[in-house]
């Protein structure tokens, strides 16, 4: 299906590069980028942010965490 839309010139010029540098038409990068929207949408925000930080090694581990703030809060 055609549909005519009215984008920023500022995001055309985004979109004609990012086009350009990955060797696809505008058409087929917008294409992409609705789908990916819609992957996001359809979920609700606790299951798009569950696992943020599941990489992060400077936080330690949550149950250690929990269970210090619960002596600390048992001992003042």
């Amino acid at each position: 299906m055609r549909t005519l839309v009215d984008i920023p010139d500022d995001d055309i010029e985004w979109l004609d590069r990012k086009a350009s540098e990955e060797g696809k038409s505008r058409a087929a990068v917008l294409r992409e980028a609705v789908s990916a929207y819609r992957a996001e949408a359809s979920k609700d925000w606790i299951t798009r942010g569950a696992g943020y930080w599941k990489n992060r090694q400077d936080i330690g581990d949550a149950v250690e965490y929990q269970r210090a703030m619960r002596e600390d809060r048992d001992n003042g």
